[in-house]
């Protein structure tokens, strides 16, 4: 019977198929990049040593400092990196009154994610951002009597399958996991499983079952399905086609708990490109250069020898250890060395540009630490204007994709939970700014620019400064740098009813 289930898993196989394409690159990427990381459609293969043909760590090292990078400047830990202000929707003379709750309410979302695993969980999918270009976001909302109502979990490329929906954002998310009988029936407390199931997993408490969760956007919200069609091989991705799926948990979510965002997005492909994928011919030239260094570093030490076959020698048996006798017949040349074809000095050269290329092409010599310990006030200006224009348009998608869902999310459940007003954060009513330094770069630029206009104009005469309304300009300038709200006053003391000043 053709269920809605059933169609839905077959939904879920199309688009595994349709991403299959991408798996031999992907990889590829993790080989040469995050070797530490399990294969990526091996399951089950935790501690792996890994790395075992990576010759060469620059792209490695230089992977690290990006994401660290994108940790500083996009949702730096323990820090505010975004707040809540009144839209072009509340008048001026209720904007001093709106102000303080709305950042009381930035305060409280900060406070659950500061005491969240968010800081653990973002560090991981930026390192699958910038190996892979494509990273999902789990945002769930942990049980009652937890210290944050926030739980964050990083889903890995290997589980995930997304698809673009109508507004052109991955939206249609499916998540694979695979999941014993006891921990399905603690996160769904409700479903109904068989009895050959339970017994099933009486026997063997190992057993593992294919979890497939899809989220699918519907109206103003986002339908949630969990399935189970008996799969029970760990080793394979796929679940059999054809078996019957079993609804576990159904239900419903005003914001998605699953944020995907890439780092790139090329015209008519759903998961996005990344960094190391423009690297990736120099990062495999150079660990095969590398290689080959080492092979020669080991010939010019070990050395090739030859020996004449004179009857005496046997070169099976020689060992070429300091203090070694070595027998040879009388008037034979008895072992010698056999000089290399060539030198491979030229390796060097190559190598030193192969590796600047890869750390320029991973944004180190722009985002990574400044050699010289002392920095004017100039060189500061100009480096976060550099830095604001090289991830000016993957910043605009990042913050597209991944910052104002990710607040979306937490007021949706903080409101739910009635620890903040009934917000609705549309851009009308409330906006969202954004207080990360990377988004203060362009507003620090605006305000300089503002600075000194307003300098010119106090030096052209009273005339001119007269045309000035400067509590307007403090106003513009307070957001801009974004000064909480509660200290901004929309209106002068002059006219506040009952002022001293009136």
């Amino acid at each position: 019977m053709d269920t809605a289930a059933d169609r839905l898993l077959k939904r879920y196989h199309k688009a595994r198929e349709r991403r299959s394409v991408w798996e031999a690159h992907w990889r590829e990427c993790y080989e040469y990049v995050l070797p530490q990381r399990q294969d990526f459609l091996r399951h089950g293969s935790a501690g792996d040593k890994g790395g075992d043909r990576l010759f060469d760590g620059t792209a490695a090292d230089a992977v690290d400092q990006l994401a660290a990078s994108l940790m500083a400047h996009l949702t730096p830990p323990w820090a505010r990196w975004f707040g809540l202000a009144p839209g072009r929707g509340i008048g001026p003379e209720d904007r001093e009154a709106v102000a303080p709750a709305l950042e009381r309410a930035a305060e409280t979302i900060q406070s659950h994610m500061d005491r969240s695993n968010l800081a653990v969980e973002m560090h991981q999918c930026y390192l699958d951002l910038v190996t892979c270009g494509t990273a999902s976001l789990m945002f769930e909302e942990a049980p009652l009597g937890e210290t944050s109502a926030f739980r964050f979990t990083a889903v890995p490329l290997a589980d995930l399958v997304v698809e673009e929906g109508t507004t052109g954002k991955l939206d249609v998310t499916f998540r694979r996991s695979l999941l014993t009988v006891a921990a399905l029936r603690e996160r769904f407390p409700e479903a109904v499983l068989s009895d050959e199931l339970l017994r099933r997993a009486k026997d063997d408490p190992d057993l593992r079952l294919a979890l497939i969760e899809a989220v699918i956007p519907e109206g103003h919200g986002h339908a949630y399905t969990a399935l189970l069609n008996g799969e029970e091989a760990a080793d394979a991705w796929d679940s059999a086609p054809g078996k019957e799926a079993v609804v576990l948990a159904e239900g419903r979510f005003a914001a998605s708990p699953f944020i995907n965002f890439r780092w790139l997005k090329a015209p008519g492909e759903a998961y996005g490109r990344s960094p190391v994928m423009k690297a990736l011919p120099d990062i495999k030239t150079a660990n095969k250069v590398v290689e080959l260094v080492l092979k020669n570093a080991t010939i010019a030490v070990t050395g090739i020898w030859q020996a004449d076959d004179d009857g005496v020698l046997n070169p099976a048996n020689i060992k070429l250890i300091p203090g070694t006798i070595i027998p040879k017949a009388v008037g034979s040349a008895g072992l010698t060395p056999l000089e290399a074809p060539g030198r491979f000095d030229i390796s060097q050269l190559v190598l030193t540009d192969l590796r600047a290329r890869i750390r320029h092409a991973l944004l180190v010599d722009q985002l990574g630490q400044i050699a010289s310990p002392r920095m004017t006030a100039t060189e500061i200006l100009e480096r976060a204007a550099e830095m604001a224009r090289i991830l000016g348009a993957t910043y605009g998608r990042l913050q597209s994709e991944l910052l104002t869902p990710l607040i979306l999310r937490a007021v949706a459940i903080l409101r739910r939970r009635g620890e903040i007003p009934p917000l609705r954060v549309d851009g009308h009513l409330v906006n969202i700014q954004y207080r990360a330094p990377l988004a203060q770069a362009q507003a620090h630029q605006d305000a300089q620019s503002t600075l000194s206009w307003l300098e010119a104009v106090g030096a052209m005469g009273p005339e001119a400064a007269a045309t000035v309304d400067m509590a307007a300009a403090a106003r513009w300038l307070g957001r801009t740098f974004g000064v909480p709200g509660a200290l901004i006053r929309e209106r002068t003391p002059d006219t506040i009813p009952g002022s001293p000043l009136q």
